[in-house]
């Protein structure tokens, strides 16, 4: 053996004792091990001797709730604790049921309506509807959301009570009335005039609207929280975006939790004396929005406070809404002004003299069409005789360019200002009766997809006029289009192009100005495609019916006679002082300006 082994092996020994003695077992580890085999030991002997050894019961410490003592002592001490159950109140048009958690209403059918997939409808379901009082008593801040109500049911009547004490409680009344849809709420406050504190109370009500109709993108597009002041009108938070809104410009009389068809109102007799709304887009599957709803209430502290309120759960039909009082039918969104006054005080009442016949509401929306064309039909003559003179005049327009020049623009619409003025034709004329007619096809671009009586109803292939028709469902996102074609919106926009091509016909439209009317329908086509198809209806109705009254028309005006009287007009002498009106001296004035400044 070497020095360099002999070495090695030495300091390997010192390594292994070094080990043994820092990281062998203590003596304490060595006793615990022989307890443990002894007690292996004993368990198996008693186990050959048919003993079962007895074993620690966990569980019943696990499912026990800790309590705290202290809270049960404190404020509202007996309302902390409870098993939640519900009470229901119902009539011929509602089906409430109420949460004795929070003493709240945690759920609401409307009874006779259906959701698109059959469903009872249901406004809001589950914890996600919170509703209570936030109160300052006796230094600490109780929310009645979290406490347990002692329900008392006589007749439609319920009663939710939570204990302060023996003669001191908050109290929520719900009386829901034979065939009615609104439910009265009466808050009030017993004895605890001393332990409330502060001069306001504050009511919040949060909730997520479910998805009631077929299209999710509709429902985002009008459903918005509303509310109105005391002295003042009808408002709203943002449809398409997450936005909070303080209400501070006076009392507010109520405030309202609109979906697109149907609304959760809370109204306050007295008025609230101020408040906020938050409206937030979900991004779960079936949900359409978040709103979220504090209010103030004025605290006097006498013995018994009480307020005086009403729920309203039901409908947007505008005429139902409008029977509750309140300004309530406002909620309804007939579009800007003066559109709204358009669809509230002529379609309407027209649509509501239609439906008292009962008939399929394709065929009121047919006869409404035709009214309206008949209503408006001189303008449309005028328009097209309009054109029709402008088509005449066409070839003598193209004689000016080509001896004018193209290049020098200013001096062809001089010229073709004085041609119009020999002619007697004004160039605006085909223009003028198109924009007048304008603001009522634009008021029913608003009237029908708010118009609750066309939900559900079908025509034709439209299983529901209040939604779009799938003529094709793709099953996937198609840019512009989205996952479905719609027929009804196709035939709207064939039916468009087809008309617009005869327009350019009639008004000898060239250049630009031609091919600009072909592709406004395309946009229409992607724009429309998910509106409902009472909307498309009535759109491809007003196509057809326009066409037909140019058809009329063109049967009734000859354009030899409308050329011989255009000659007969250039033919007259011209008073010029006599028929230039202010409008057109300045017109002609521009033009000489600028004719002047080129040379």
């Amino acid at each position: 053996m070497d020095r360099n082994t002999f070495t090695g092996l030495f300091l390997i020994m010192i390594i292994l004792a070094g080990s043994f003695y820092f990281f062998g077992p203590k003596d304490a580890e060595i006793k615990k091990e022989n307890a443990r085999i002894d007690s292996i030991k004993r368990a198996d002997s008693l186990q050959k001797a048919g003993i079962q050894p007895a074993q620690k019961d966990t569980t019943a410490v696990a499912s026990t709730p800790t309590i705290d003592s202290l809270a049960l002592k404190g404020p509202f001490g007996s309302a902390i604790t409870g098993t939640e159950a519900n009470t229901v109140l119902e009539n011929e048009n509602l089906l409430i049921n109420l949460s004795n958690k929070g003493g709240r209403i945690s759920s609401v059918e409307v009874k006779g309506q259906k959701t698109y997939a059959g469903k009872p409808l249901i406004l809001f379901d589950g914890n996600a509807n919170k509703f209570g009082l936030t109160l300052n008593a006796a230094g600490k801040v109780i929310n009645t959301n979290d406490l347990y109500f002692t329900p008392t049911k006589t007749g439609n009547t319920v009663t939710m009570r939570a204990n302060y004490g023996a003669n001191a409680y908050v109290e929520y009344v719900y009386d829901l009335k034979s065939a009615s849809n609104k439910v009265g709420f009466n808050i009030n406050l017993v004895g605890l005039q001393q332990v409330i504190a502060g001069n306001n109370i504050a009511l919040n009500w949060q909730t997520i609207l479910l998805q009631q109709e077929k299209s999710l993108e509709s429902e985002h597009r009008y459903s918005a929280p509303y509310y109105k002041y005391v002295d003042g009108d009808v408002d709203h938070l943002s449809v398409s975006k997450d936005e909070k809104e303080e209400l501070a410009k006076g009392k507010i009389q109520w405030f309202s939790f609109k979906q697109h068809f149907f609304s959760a109102t809370l109204i306050a007799k007295e008025g609230f004396e101020k408040g906020s709304l938050e409206v937030k887009i979900p991004t779960a599957p079936g949900q359409v929005k978040f709103y979220d709803a504090n209010m103030q209430l004025p605290y006097t502290h006498l013995a018994n406070q009480a307020y005086s309120m009403e729920f309203y759960f039901g409908t947007n039909k505008f005429s139902a809404l409008k029977d509750q009082g309140y300004d309530l039918e406002k909620q309804v969104d007939l579009g800007y002004w003066p559109l709204k006054y358009i669809n509230r005080f002529i379609v309407l009442p027209v649509f509501n003299f239609l439906n008292n016949f009962g008939w399929n509401f394709g065929l009121i929306i047919l006869v409404l069409t035709i009214l309206l064309k008949v209503a408006l039909s001189p303008l449309t003559y005028k328009s097209y005789l309009s054109m029709a003179k402008m088509r005449v005049l066409k070839p003598e327009m193209d004689e000016i360019k080509a001896k004018v020049g193209e290049d020098n623009p200013t001096l062809v619409q001089q010229e073709y200002l004085k041609l119009y003025k020999k002619a007697g034709v004004n160039p605006l004329g085909g223009c003028l009766p198109m924009v007048l007619q304008l603001p009522l096809v634009m008021a029913f671009f608003f009237f029908f997809p708010n118009l609750f009586e066309l939900r559900g109803e079908s025509f034709l292939w439209m299983k529901d006029l209040s939604t779009y028709d799938e003529f094709i469902k793709f099953g996937f996102k198609v840019p512009f289009i989205g996952d479905h074609l719609s027929l009804m919106c196709v035939l709207m926009t064939v039916s468009t192009l087809i008309m617009t091509y005869f327009n350019n016909q009639v008004s000898g439209a060239t250049g630009q100005m031609k091919y600009i009317g072909y592709i406004m329908p395309i946009i229409f086509l992607g724009v429309l495609n998910s509106y409902p198809a009472g909307l498309n209806y009535y759109y491809f109705l007003a196509n057809l019916m326009t066409f037909g009254q140019q058809f009329l028309i063109r049967k009734m005006v000859d354009d030899d006679k409308i050329h011989a009287l255009i000659q007969q007009n250039k033919a007259r002498p011209a008073d010029e002082k006599k028929k230039k009106s202010k409008f057109q001296q300045r017109l002609d004035d521009y033009m000489r300006q600028q004719q002047q400044a080129k040379k």
